[in-house]
């Protein structure tokens, strides 16, 4: 990886979960926080302005879930990465958001180690799915 700090972008409606999450992120020098939603119709809104390499995208939001923003900002920025990100640990949740566009899925049980490599995974171009989920997968 180079000296360029990946872009993040971080989407949940838990005030709690986002301060953390910034937080921790910014700690780490290879990345920067460049925008903070509370809900997906904001994530589409903030993606294009922002520009960021990676949308950490929580799922269950309103009036805007995880899914539908997913779905759009793929569509209307093709080379913006999202990882999904939710309490669900189902293969389901993780399948039906990749299918949507998104680059990976991280459950909230896996840890912050686990999230930052998921983070320069998926920038570096591979698709990644946390091995809490990947467990009950066949």
């Amino acid at each position: 990886m180079s000296d360029k700090k990946i872009r993040i972008m971080l989407v949940d409606n838990h005030p709690v979960i986002l301060e953390s999450w910034k937080f921790l992120l910014e700690n780490d020098p290879r990345f920067s926080i460049v925008a903070e939603c509370d809900n997906g119709n904001d994530a589409i809104h903030k993606a294009g302005i922002s520009d960021p390499d990676i949308i950490l995208m929580d799922i269950n939001m309103s009036p805007v879930n995880g899914f539908d923003a997913t779905e759009k900002i793929v569509s209307d920025n093709p080379h913006i990465k999202i990882i999904g990100i939710s309490i669900n640990n189902q293969p389901g949740y993780a399948n039906h958001l990749i299918k949507l566009g998104a680059k990976g899925f991280v459950s909230k049980g896996s840890s912050f180690e686990e999230l930052t490599m998921a983070i320069v995974q998926v920038y570096n171009g591979s698709e990644y799915i946390c091995e809490d989920v990947r467990r009950f997968m066949n």
